[in-house]
């Protein structure tokens, strides 16, 4: 489809199978690019000539999950094992070092185009995923729909979670972008939480602890971030040398899960709904009723006022 402002192409790698589509402008000052085949997530985006999201190759999506949608649950399962009324349920245990169920179960999952639409001012593509083989550890079925609009300063990202199953199901959600910089060290985190989630050796939750940041900004520096906060609001925002983003949920309650990988030039910043362990612990848990959809969006947006 295309249009003079705004294009949406389908580009098919007969070699991997690495399926995706490009939302772009004309000119290409803003691009997002979105792989059906890794669980529809978004491995690029630039928005007017500044590289937010770019590969972290020769780090393997495998390995670092990125900008995976996690779904129905974010973060870790404690042994992969919870109950859910009165029945237990038991989880695959893929991160096999700290035996714990790890992000979900749609991060690998391949996604069909549903719908597509463009205009003078944006490109939108919606990919769907129906699960209906009843997954060891979540025997439910459902359908998400995720559906990606870029804009020349912004992308947004709404997911669609529709229950088709005939029993209601336990469920969170989040999101896993890792987020480029040219200067880690000199870039800026702002979110409003005075409260922090105090993790044991296998990253499972034991206690929720007071926090406070001594300065308005939290500045990276040297840090090595593996951390989960309790958000006051939904807005974060992240600087660095070349921009500056605003990051926005449209969930009443916020937890954000912050991870720097060794390779120093990208952070993970991970906005969700609950937090890690919550099939247990109850931090943040919703419940999906048989026909009910849930709706969340999150969007990147550039700070153009700078």
């Amino acid at each position: 489809i295309k249009n003079n402002l705004f294009k949406i192409n389908y580009i098919e790698n007969t070699v991997s199978a690495l399926n995706y589509i490009e939302l772009k402008n004309s000119n290409r000052e803003s691009n997002a690019k979105i792989y059906l085949n890794l669980g529809g997530s978004l491995q690029e985006l630039i928005l007017q000539k500044k590289i937010i999201i770019k590969s972290l190759h020769p780090i393997t999506y495998e390995k670092s999950y990125a900008s995976a949608v996690l779904f129905p649950f974010v973060n870790r399962i404690e042994d992969g094992k919870y109950t859910f009324q009165e029945k237990a349920y038991e989880l695959e245990i893929n991160q096999i070092e700290e035996n714990n169920a790890l992000h979900g179960l749609i991060f690998n999952k391949n996604f069909s185009i549903h719908n597509q639409n463009i205009s003078e001012d944006f490109a939108s593509v919606t990919i769907n995923y129906t699960e209906s083989k009843k997954q060891k550890g979540f025997p439910f079925d459902y359908t998400v729909f995720l559906k990606y609009t870029l804009t020349e300063a912004s992308l947004t990202l709404e997911v669609t979670i529709k229950n088709e199953d005939q029993n209601s199901f336990p469920f969170n959600i989040g999101w896993h972008p890792y987020f480029y910089s040219s200067n880690l060290s000199e870039s800026f985190l702002k979110f409003k939480s005075s409260k922090k989630l105090d993790l044991n050796e296998k990253m499972i939750p034991v206690k929720i602890e007071n926090h406070v940041f001594e300065e308005d900004m939290l500045q990276i520096k040297d840090s090595h971030l593996d951390d989960c906060f309790i958000l006051e609001n939904e807005n974060i925002s992240f600087t660095t040398p070349n921009y500056t983003l605003k990051i926005n949920s449209s969930s009443k309650e916020n937890y954000l899960q912050l991870y720097t990988p060794k390779e120093r030039s990208t952070i993970a910043i991970e906005p969700m709904t609950a937090a890690p362990n919550s099939f247990n612990n109850k931090l943040g848990l919703q419940l999906l009723k048989s026909g009910e959809t849930f709706v969340i969006d999150w969007s990147i947006k550039l700070d153009t006022q700078l």
